[in-house]
């Protein structure tokens, strides 16, 4: 018998469920990396919307004085939908703040729509919901660039349109995160994650090729485009998506689950069994370690749902405050907050504070602007990496914010000395700026989500994911418009707040990182398998 190719036994050294897997990580890769690439074309096209028009000014009164001069004078023609300082409103004097409105409405609705979606996402179908979610996405985003083809130069259209946007896009973080974790266990979580993670830098890479491939010709390109990817990847989505392991009867790592337990209400009773049971065993040292000071850490039955399934089924399902008692989810959300609000910073504002201080075009600008993103990726399977070998998130994050500060004041103060600078530290403060802002909202958000406080119950994870990422995206809304209130005054008072920010985040960490130091080999919301009493 012939032996079989290389490429044949490679695939059949795989079994049926890794390639499943592999398949399921990268799908929502790609889905979630479509949504960030639709969210960056808008820093790219900032430096279009608003040009530096006094050259422009004084290059003319040059070329007049010269013309009357010769006795000719030829006007430089604009086209019609644009002026000398960029495109209506946003050529004004004020424009940063307009700018920065634009980048508050889409974040304050994401944020305010993040909350709700996880709640809602936990009770829907997570296919249909990504499915329209990402289809309503692209249509907005595309909407947006349309202004450009139909020469609209009102305000309230950007805006109106920024915040369903980010409404919409509230369906894609809660429901990738759930889809993910149903697929992978605990093991090496924060390596698996850290790696997935990536998709973020990654669609911030795309976006912001994409776009500035368009920029400086045809700027509603730049959001059409992204805008169809984003629909585009939707239907693939509706058509391709696996919500669990189950489904195609593949063995789950996330929990395991007795014949008695598929039934609804058997599943509560079993629960209510191991809170009663559980009340007299002293706590393990994991749970000790994150618990509040009282040891009272368990989610009480009136915090968990029931909710009605095929055929009598059902599926548990918490509710917000009995999310908000999990261990740790109070801070490392705040935390997050601070975090998110130094990130989407750099990703809404970075590439115009490259325009300022280089001297580059919007095009070159939003390129040079990639290299964060670039550290970004290195800085999330780092962390990852890290807190897998530590088995301490806490204490991973906190170096990582302690260690960002003081990179953020060497970056604004050197990176005017050239663009070799520049490039350096974009590379060193994407990685520790990104680092815990990843680690947070993928690997702890899973492990909180199916923390042993739950005693099982692990359908809590679509509303933790939600509510610790819809905290950040506070942060994520204030920073942006910060940056475009304090820019005018200076780019360093911007870099004052973001340093300030990361202070902030540190100091929510700082009782877990307390509690995980004191507590050697513990690692945040290890899993409890799920069996009879």
């Amino acid at each position: 018998m012939a032996q079989l190719p290389a490429g044949i036994r490679f695939i059949i050294s795989f079994s049926r469920d890794q390639w499943y897997r592999a398949f399921i990580f990268i799908l929502t890769f790609l889905l979630y990396a479509s949504f960030h690439l639709s969210r960056k074309p808008i820093s790219i096209v900032k430096g279009e919307l608003h040009k530096y028009c006094t050259a422009w000014d004084e290059a003319d009164s040059r070329f007049s004085s010269q013309s009357s001069k010769s006795g000719s004078v030829a006007p430089r023609q604009l086209p019609d939908n644009e002026t000398d300082c960029g495109w209506a409103p946003f050529d004004k004097n004020n424009y940063q703040q307009l700018l920065g409105a634009l980048d508050y409405s889409f974040l304050c609705a994401y944020a305010v729509g993040m909350y709700l979606s996880g709640i809602i996402g936990e009770r829907l179908p997570i296919r249909y919901y990504l499915t329209f979610g990402m289809l309503a996405s692209g249509a907005f985003t595309a909407l947006f660039g349309l202004g450009y083809f139909y020469n609209i130069h009102s305000f309230g259209f950007y805006v109106v349109t920024q915040v369903i946007n980010g409404l919409v896009q509230t369906t894609g973080w809660p429901s990738v995160v759930t889809c993910l974790s149903n697929w992978f266990g605990k093991g090496r979580r924060g390596l698996i994650m850290g790696v997935w993670n990536s998709h973020t830098s990654v669609g911030n890479i795309l976006g912001s090729l994409i776009a500035g491939y368009w920029v400086s010709t045809c700027w509603g390109l730049s959001f059409v485009v992204p805008g169809a990817i984003v629909a585009a990847m939707g239907i693939v989505c509706f058509l391709f998506l696996i919500e669990h392991p189950k489904d195609v009867r593949c063995s789950s790592t996330l929990l395991t689950h007795s014949k008695g337990s598929e039934n609804g209400t058997n599943r509560l009773s079993l629960q209510k069994q191991i809170l009663k049971t559980e009340k007299n065993r002293p706590l393990d040292p994991e749970m000790q370690c994150l618990l509040l000071s009282d040891g009272k850490g368990s989610i009480h039955p009136n915090h968990v749902v029931i909710l009605p399934g095929d055929g009598g089924s059902g599926t548990a399902a918490i509710s917000f405050t009995g999310a908000l008692k999990i261990p740790g989810v109070i801070e490392f959300s705040l935390c997050l907050l601070f975090a998110k609000l130094v990130s989407y910073t750099f990703l809404f504002w970075l590439p115009l504070y490259i325009t300022n201080v280089d001297h580059l075009d919007a095009k070159k600008a939003g390129e040079l602007s990639t290299l964060f993103d670039v550290g970004g990726i290195f800085g999330g399977i780092l962390a990852g990496v890290i807190s897998d070998r530590l088995e301490k998130r806490a204490s991973t994050c906190g170096l990582m914010l302690l260690l960002a500060a003081p990179t953020l004041y060497i970056f604004s103060t050197i990176s005017k000395m050239g663009l070799e600078a520049t490039i350096a530290m974009l590379l060193l403060s994407g990685a520790l700026v990104s680092g815990p802002y990843a680690l947070i909202t993928t690997a702890v958000s899973a492990d909180l989500g199916t923390h042993k406080s739950l005693k099982g119950n692990a359908h809590a994870l679509s509303t933790v994911t939600a509510i610790i990422d819809g905290t950040g995206s506070v942060g994520a809304a204030l920073g942006p418009l910060l940056a475009g209130l304090l820019s005018p005054s200076g780019w360093s008072n911007v870099f004052y707040m973001l340093m300030f920010a990361d202070a902030c985040a540190l100091l929510f960490l700082i009782r877990l990182i307390h509690k995980e130091l004191s507590c050697p080999g513990s690692a945040t919301g290890d899993q409890v398998p799920f069996k009879e009493q």
